[in-house]
């Protein structure tokens, strides 16, 4: 696909800039429904972002400048201080030099230690895109205009702060994980439970089972220490459960009024960015001193912007086990031929990424790149020619891909995704079909690792990942922002408003080097 994200990465053209806050950014996207039906509506956001993109007037000797302009307005970080101006910084109580503990003596007191030079100035940017493009028509182009103008491109970079906004005793902070279950949410939840130790805060509780643990009076806070998460890292899953769906952005809202909670942390793709995006506006609306921060989980890797996710480093890992099975399995018979499914509802990351690093697979389908499965250029001719000319072939397939060729049920989960059909078993069963049409054997096997590797332990990539967005989530708190997300952008840690990462998954460009590799690696001609 052609790459939209050009509509939103440009921005200031001096790092030391110093971004005002303004509550109107606030306030832009606001829900009373559940993140799901709300996602909906980023998406009617995304296609009006776009099309103002693209009538820029290029004629316009200034229209670089009012193209930053625009981008430092929608790129700017949501503060409480747009709510609350009178707030006070104070001292940070981070500190890894000083290293003391707040004890009951010190709440009230806050001493800096100024020779300590490991905080984050305001003012650090991270620079978006890296490549200049000098053509619209070099692979994976992203251009702002036609002559593929370079315009600087920056974020705000994460970290901790010189200056905090909520005092560490006065501080009670949960901890949600919502969605499908990855690799890595319990490292998430251990790293961010020990930042806010070291910051001295000693209210720390989860929500058990996703959005849904604000509404269900059967469930109860779970209470976190160091001592509860020591060693949950050392196991898959989450220790606070998971879950789709839940009550109203409003009751959510009022159970956190009720709780005293003034830090949440939301664990989530772009359905629970969406709600915590719409619970930070509703606390702005009511005026609630709350900072809400995002830190992307999602196994697909399809979050606008970031290098990377969470769980993805380790999806692609455990891919490789299914694989290699199929690959044996496929090799070892007469005429065999294995099918893996992998994750990727709308993006083919895993897919793409699973099938580079094998080097076992001979075709590689992904949602972004429609393929026919019959006729001369379909998938089984292709087949049927790779068992003539090797005898086996093995085929990865992401799960979102091909739908076009499968009934359309119209059903829906809890979240409000659409319910697939499953692509891989349609695969094999049209396989062994056309092979038997033709005369020709062919032993076909299935294989889907889906939940073995949702439920896998982070690998040591992501467990790194993990822990730096934990801290990093705790840090951006501290620093009064909120209605944030936290990820790796160009190998830098950033900050982003939830806005601009979820008005749309992030894709496989078929125009990108990496998906060209990936054709490269298999063999595999066009299937149209």
């Amino acid at each position: 696909m052609a790459s939209i994200s050009h509509a939103f990465t440009t921005t200031n053209n001096n790092p030391s800039l110093n971004l005002p806050h303004n509550r109107s950014s606030l306030l832009r996207l606001s829900s009373h429904s559940f993140p799901r039906r709300f996602f909906n509506n980023v998406r009617i956001f995304a296609q009006h972002t776009n099309s103002t993109s693209t009538s820029i007037d290029f004629n316009d000797p200034d229209w670089k400048i009012k193209f930053q302009q625009d981008f430092e307005s929608r790129f700017r970080l949501p503060h409480i201080t747009d709510i609350f101006p009178d707030t006070p910084p104070i001292p940070s109580t981070f500190c890894l030099k000083m290293r003391t503990p707040i004890g009951k003596d010190i709440p009230g007191h806050y001493s800096l230690d100024e020779e300590w030079h490991g905080y984050i100035n305001n003012n650090d940017r991270v620079l978006l895109k890296t490549i200049n493009y000098s053509s619209p028509k070099s692979a994976g182009a992203e251009c702002i205009d036609p002559n593929c103008t370079w315009v600087e491109q920056w974020v705000h970079r994460a970290g901790p702060r010189e200056k905090i906004y909520y005092k560490p005793e006065e501080v009670k902070a949960a901890i949600v994980t919502c969605g499908g279950l990855c690799p890595g949410l319990n490292d998430v939840i251990r790293q961010i439970v020990i930042t806010l130790e070291i910051y001295g805060v000693k209210k720390i509780v989860g929500i058990p089972f996703g959005y849904r643990g604000f509404s269900d009076k059967e469930l109860t806070e779970v209470p976190l220490s160091r001592k509860v998460v020591q060693n949950i890292h050392l196991s898959g899953g989450s220790l606070l459960g998971v879950s789709r769906g839940g009550p109203s952005v409003s009751d959510i809202v009022d159970s956190l009024e009720e709780r005293g909670i003034n830090m949440l942390f939301v664990l989530g793709g772009n359905g629970t960015h969406a709600g915590a995006n719409a619970i930070h506006n509703e606390c702005c609306k009511r005026r609630l001193k709350v900072s809400v921060i995002g830190v992307p989980k999602t196994i697909d890797n399809d979050i606008l912007l970031m290098d990377k996710t969470f769980g993805f480093d380790t999806a692609v890992e455990e891919a490789q086990r299914a694989i290699n099975s199929a690959y044996i399995e496929a090799h070892s018979a007469y005429h065999g031929i294995g099918v893996v499914k992998l994750m990727g509802r709308s993006s083919g990351f895993i897919a793409m990424q699973a099938s580079l690093s094998s080097g076992q697979v001979d075709v590689c389908l992904i949602p972004e790149v429609p393929f026919n499965l019959h006729g001369p250029h379909g998938v089984l001719r292709h087949l049927q020619y790779l068992l003539e000319m090797k005898g086996s072939a093995v085929v990865c397939v992401a799960e979102g891909a091909g739908q076009n060729l499968l009934q359309n049920t119209n059903a829906k989960d809890a979240s409000g995704n659409i319910v697939f059909g499953d692509i891989g078993v349609y695969i094999q069963q049209e396989t062994k079909k056309y092979f038997k049409e033709i005369g020709v054997h062919a032993d076909v096997k299935y294989i889907d690792p889906t939940y073995m590797i949702r439920a896998c332990r982070a690998n040591a990539s992501d467990g790194i990942l993990c822990t730096v967005l934990g801290q990093n989530a705790v840090h951006g708190a501290f620093a009064g922002y909120s209605g944030i997300s936290v990820g790796l952008c160009n190998t830098h840690y950033a900050y982003f408003p939830i806005p601009e990462v979820i008005l749309h998954p992030r894709l496989v460009d078929p125009n990108s080097r990496m998906w060209h590799r990936c054709l490269t690696s298999t063999g595999q001609p066009d299937f149209i």
